[in-house]
């Protein structure tokens, strides 16, 4: 807790709604330097929150020609070696902010009327909290509630 205070990107990580001081404490020992990822993809992945494809060939041989398959890329779920912190930490996250009044919670409750998967839309908010983290983490600036998606 008294490392996390020496760092400006903690009050900035403490904006985000679901983040309290120990889980930016655990998010900032956990990330390390956010230059090392690339993209936001590259950063779900590294936390657990990526999504495994599997394909066996998009395309195929039918009579001597090159056709492609039918069969869309299938999806395996989540990838099998996260960070175990930082999953938790981004999970527990998406709960907190979809519990308590704001734009996750404007976010998640429309979607869910809809009939969407709960469990689904639990892992894009957590996606959402984790590309706000990278992001902020990169470019500086303040957590903003407008840059996210409305309801409509």
């Amino acid at each position: 807790m008294k490392e996390r205070r020496k760092h400006l990107i903690s009050a900035r990580l403490s904006e985000i709604p679901g983040r309290g001081p120990l889980r930016v404490a655990r998010l900032m020992a956990g990330r390390q330097t956010p230059h090392r990822f690339r993209t936001r993809r590259n950063f779900w992945s590294y936390v657990g929150l990526g999504l495994v494809t599997f394909d066996r060939g998009e395309y195929r041989l039918v009579k001597g020609r090159v056709v492609r398959r039918a069969q869309p890329t299938k999806i395996r779920g989540l990838n099998r070696n996260p960070s175990p912190q930082l999953k938790e930490i981004f999970k527990s996250a998406a709960l907190t902010a979809i519990r308590r009044p704001g734009p996750f919670k404007d976010y998640y409750d429309p979607r869910l009327q809809q009939g969407r998967d709960p469990e689904m839309l639990r892992l894009n908010v957590a996606r959402k909290l984790a590309a706000l983290v990278l992001s902020l983490g990169k470019k500086g600036g303040h957590y903003r509630a407008e840059g996210l998606p409305s309801p409509a």
